[in-house]
């Protein structure tokens, strides 16, 4: 073979190839065909989306009927949780997702005879021609429609009525392209069967002979139920398969996909009894119709219209109002239908155990019988367990919101800041967020193994978020999907214009819940898993925090813990205040922001009685400071900003309760303050004495004996209660292994230009996950070493519109 005729073999397979990608994937091959960037987003997230026709616009109901019409079904489409898709063709393009100005271009020009009616057959016509400067416009048919939400990946399309097999079809071959499209295309029909005038009968053995599997929903009906003629909700012809619900539909998709059955399914919803037709009437309504047509020499497409419209003549006008119901009923069904599928195909991409128990969904619970038994604790009898993880993230997994001010620069009106009390122009983006979300993300890029243990709710905010962390890789064994009533939480960010926060809003509520039943819920994956570090954030309620912190002492676990707001920062302590005394160690790290710190502070402070300092207070005078710790000092001091000065006497008072405390301070980098072991290297190294406050009795002699002396002299101080002051010194015991005071403002590891920085959202908690991904190693680095390398983390998500940089993975191997 000579290498001209291999390189012509190898440009045929890459045609053929190519063809087959064309055809899979045709939502990218402009210029035949477009897809909405809402459509595509929502296709390649999972979320429910339902295709509608536009023939029933453009040759069903005159102009402005028809953009009412076309509103009012969209709008119940995303009323019912999913995303509308209209297909069909403008200017030579067929279009999934047909935009408002599209939508109002192409039923204007309805009535106009370059508006076509589209099947399978039309589209190479009318879109072929479209390159070729004879732009025509089309509406699409059940069969056009399809073959377009098949190229699209939509697998659900609602819509009114269906075509079948004409009186007379047996002689005639006159047979709808619905029929066959059905047989070829793996698309999902919910309609109300097949107009009445058709051949039923021989409808349904052409499906069949299609591989076409035929069901009705039940509606309230028991038994065999007949199939609907779309104006009436009976036929008097037996549905082949029975349904009680959407959730059984979905289930039928779900399964006919994951065996690569190449046919469609065909649903059928009766129209309800308040519009339904008598049959009877109908019957003989019908016949009349049929035989006028019959007498003008009707034939093939043009007998459709003909037939409608003297049905609508002779019914006075109601069978037009009947068609108007059961397509809006269908619209509904057929969204409930995609939520439904929407679900499944989530937990069977997240790799979890479902199974469908019509009794778990009449009881409320979730359709997939997604309970603690199930979900959170997986069957090890079919599944291998995954128990490991060296970090367990207790915190929120929430939608997060960012609004950016942009100010309006074109009519030169420019504020720094949003104006309270009116709209203001944004840039508003929309992300997977949550503080234990972003922090477990962090983790995962990182190559830690890490568990996050969050809920959310059983909704399609609570479904997509799932889908989105299981195709991050990351696990979803720890999310509990609650049907309590409660939403998946969101946060929403307001900055101003230099993407500085000016205000957040975040609704959390769904992790507060004190009536949990923690070790149930939440303890076991504790026990499983048998983290080094425990990871908490303060959006649980201060109870099960409580629980949280002990169930992680109880494992050997270090903590560490994000403050989230000012607002919330306090919940670690308690509901007890003015408890300074007791210098109980809360956590080994903590990470607030400068004013998180601020009321953390101001919370140990609450009620001190002047007479008398606490143990720790006094401890801090005793310190032995040498001068060049002084002199680093005063120069951090003036490298802070005056408002920010209170971080260094704030985070010193911190300490007994978080023996190492990381603050963030916005540009000016991060201010370390650590209490240092008595074996610690920075006690006696050169470099760090600038950073180093050493114990009163001896440079490294320790902090000891300082505790026990000013304990002991506290003890007959007649204020305080003897007992508290036993507990107090018993708390205590922990300061006992420390021996001086590390702190280092450590400035920022690039500043970043205004116009580089794309979100500010998730730096601090990327901060985390990196610093505490660095410190589960085996052999951790010095931490140092850890808080530059976070602090480049940070940088990363700072220019990047994800909450948290995927390119953070390339710390991995320096950390």
């Amino acid at each position: 073979m000579t290498l001209v005729s291999l390189r012509r073999q190898s440009k045929d397979l890459l045609r053929r190839l190519d063809w087959q990608l064309c055809k899979r994937n045709l939502s990218i091959r402009a210029p035949f065909l477009h897809v909405s960037d809402e459509v595509r987003d929502a296709v390649k997230t999972g979320k429910p989306v339902v295709a509608l026709e536009s023939t029933i616009y453009t040759h069903g109901f005159p102009y402005p009927e028809n953009i009412a019409l076309s509103s009012r079904l969209e709008a119940l489409v995303r009323a019912t949780g999913g995303i509308p898709a209209t297909i069909g063709v403008l200017n030579g393009v067929a279009k999934v997702g047909l935009q408002v100005k599209e939508l109002i271009e192409l039923l204007e020009n309805a009535e106009k005879k370059n508006t076509l009616k589209i099947s399978r057959r039309d589209l190479p016509y009318i879109c072929g021609l479209g390159i070729k400067d004879r732009s025509m416009n089309g509406g699409t048919t059940v069969s056009g429609t399809m073959v377009l939400a098949h190229l699209a990946g939509i697998r659900v399309f609602a819509t009114g009525g269906l075509g079948g097999v004409h009186q007379g079809g047996q002689m005639t071959m006159d047979i709808s392209a619905d029929l066959t499209e059905l047989g070829r295309t793996p698309v999902a029909v919910i309609s109300s069967g097949c107009k009445s005038f058709l051949d039923i009968p021989r409808t349904l053995e052409y499906l069949e002979t299609q591989g076409v599997c035929v069901a009705t929903f039940a509606d309230g009906r028991t038994g065999n139920v007949e199939l609907p003629a779309f104006w009436t909700r009976d036929s008097g012809i037996a549905s082949p398969k029975t349904i009680e619900d959407e959730a059984e539909a979905a289930a039928m998709i779900h399964a006919q996909m994951r065996l690569s059955i190449t046919s469609g399914l065909l649903f059928a919803n009766p129209i309800s009894e308040e519009y339904s037709l008598p049959r009877s009437a109908m019957d003989s309504v019908m016949l009349e119709a049929i035989r006028q047509a019959d007498q003008r020499g009707m034939s093939g497409s043009e007998t459709t219209p003909f037939v409608l419209a003297k049905i609508r003549e002779l019914t006075g006008g109601n069978s037009v109002q009947a068609n108007r119901a059961l397509v809006e009923a269908n619209v509904i069904r057929g969204t409930k239908v995609a939520v439904e599928l929407a679900k499944l195909e989530l937990y069977d991409r997240s790799n979890l155990d479902w199974k469908i128990t019509l009794e778990a969904r009449k009881a409320g619970a979730l359709s997939h019988s997604m309970t603690r038994s199930s979900y959170g604790r997986r069957d090890v009898s079919t599944r291998t367990r995954q128990t490991k993880a060296g970090v367990v993230v207790a915190g929120s997994l929430a939608v997060d919101i960012s609004c950016t001010h942009n100010p309006d620069y074109l009519t030169g009106i420019i504020a720094d800041i949003p104006k309270p009390h009116t709209s203001n122009p944004a840039i508003i983006s929309q992300s997977l967020g949550g503080v234990g979300q972003n922090v477990a993300s962090a983790m995962n890029y990182l190559g830690t193994e890490v568990k996050l243990c969050s809920s959310v709710s059983d909704d399609t905010s609570g479904q997509a978020a799932i889908m989105m962390l299981a195709d991050r890789g990351l696990r979803v064994d720890g999310i509990e999907a609650l049907n309590n009533g409660t939403r998946t939480a969101q946060y929403i960010a307001f900055n101003d214009k230099d993407n500085e926060l000016v205000m957040a809003m975040a609704d959390m509520r769904i992790l507060e819940n004190e009536e949990c039943d923690f070790d149930r819920t939440w303890g076991h994956h504790l026990e499983e898993c048998k983290p080094n570090w425990l990871v908490i954030d303060a959006n649980w309620d201060p109870s099960t925090m409580r629980s949280w912190t002990r169930a992680g002492k109880d494992i050997g676990a270090r903590i560490a813990y994000e403050p989230v707001s000012v607002e919330k920062s306090c919940r670690i302590f308690g509901a007890s205040r003015g408890s300074n005394r007791r210098l109980r160690k809360l956590a080994d790290l903590a990470m607030p922001n400068n004013f998180e710190l601020r009321a953390m502070c101001d919370h140990v402070q609450q009620d001190n009685p002047e007479s008398s300092r606490d143990p720790w207070t006094n401890l801090l005078i005793s310190l032995k400071f040498g001068d060049k710790f002084s002199e680093a000092q005063n120069e951090l001091v003036s490298r802070l900003h005056e408002t920010d000065r209170f971080i260094v006497p704030c985070s010193l008072q911190l300490l007994p309760y978080f023996p190492c405390i990381l603050t963030k301070v916005g540009a000016r980098g991060v201010l370390l303050t650590e209490l240092l072991r008595k074996d610690d290297p920075r006690l006696t190294a050169d470099w760090a004495e600038p950073y180093v406050s050493y114990g009163p009795t001896s440079q490294g002699g320790g902090l000891g004996p300082a505790v026990r002396e000013l304990f002991e002299r506290l003890r007959h101080q007649s204020d305080i209660d003897p007992k508290d002051m036993s507990q107090a010194a018993k708390d205590s015991e922990h300061l006992q292994e420390y021996a001086g005071v590390y702190m280092r403002l450590f400035p920022p590891a690039e500043v970043v230009p205004q116009d580089e920085i794309v979100s500010v959202n998730g730096v601090g908690d990327t901060f985390l996950g990196v610093f505490v991904a660095g410190l589960a190693k085996a052999d951790p680095k010095p931490i140092d070493e850890l808080v530059m390398l976070a602090q480049r983390g940070s940088v990363m998500t700072l220019r990047s519109k994800e909450s948290v940089s995927p390119e953070i993975s390339s710390l991995g191997p320096l950390l």
